[in-house]
């Protein structure tokens, strides 16, 4: 059993990696409501300033529009892909699958550098132009990886006797998929989205390599600093990326945290 000193240190070192993690953050978050572009601390006092003059900044304006549109496009194709891809590992037996299996998880586990270069290689050598739809291509191959964990997960919590039940009474395989297997997948379906679409909002490595001269809001906000301009204005962005982050995050762990829905009758 743990004795008390070791659970006190435990839950010190706990919080002190807390502080060392969220304590930046929570200094970007006030610097975003500092009426002064000064950088210092304390900060001269609070106002809204910023925000305006951010959404009044056209290339962040654009920029933010197309990193909606990059997530949307890349989580439209990883539902679709990852949950065919579940059911499929899931359902049937065919050699190799334990390998395909392994190459749609691989991605993840991969370097997001690595995945780029290797992208940014592949439309090189085929010839094709970096543009939104590389960067979506780039993102919808480890969003992909998401879904595909998520549905495989919830997969293997049905019992198959509901589905067999259905093909007794009658049901052939799009109607028991329609009113038996989507109703209790659902949730994990679409959490798998939410989370998809977060990743890709805030994904800057496979975007640089696959981007072109296309600018999302990651990159905006990596150039901003490098070049040490409008740190206000990155301040603002960056709390924005982290509400574009952190609500489909929450969301998405509160879809996974409920019951399986009842099949359809």
């Amino acid at each position: 059993m743990e004795s008390k000193a070791a659970r006190l240190f435990l839950g010190a070192w706990t919080l002190m990696i807390m502080l060392f993690l969220f304590i930046p953050i929570a200094i970007i978050v006030v610097y975003a409501f500092n009426a002064s572009n000064i950088q210092s601390w304390p900060i001269a006092g609070f106002s809204l300033r910023w925000f305006g003059e951010t959404w009044a900044n056209e290339a962040v304006r654009h920029a933010l529009w197309l990193s909606v549109r990059v997530a949307l496009f890349a989580t439209t194709i990883s539902v679709v892909l990852g949950s065919l891809a579940a059911f499929a590992v899931h359902y049937y037996r065919f050699p190799g699958r334990e390998s395909i299996a392994f190459l749609v998880v691989l991605p993840i586990a991969l370097p997001g550098i690595i995945t780029g270069m290797a992208l940014s290689s592949f439309f090189v050598v085929t010839g094709v132009n970096l543009s939104i739809l590389t960067i979506v291509i780039g993102h919808a191959t480890f969003c992909i990886v998401i879904v595909y964990n998520n549905v495989i997960a919830r997969l293997r919590q049905l019992p198959r006797s509901l589905s067999e039940a259905s093909m007794d009474l009658g049901g052939d395989a799009f109607y028991t998929f329609r009113r038996v297997t989507l109703p209790m997948i659902s949730t994990s379906v679409v959490s798998g989205g939410i989370l998809a679409f977060a990743l890709s909002f805030d994904e800057v490595i496979v975007t640089t390599f696959t981007a072109g001269a296309q600018n999302t809001l990651p990159l905006w906000i990596f150039g901003a600093i490098r070049l040490g301009q409008k740190l206000p204005e990155v301040n603002v962005v960056v709390l924005i990326v982290m509400l574009f982050t952190l609500i489909p995050v929450l969301l998405s762990y509160r879809m996974m945290n409920k019951a399986p829905a009842s099949a359809g009758r």
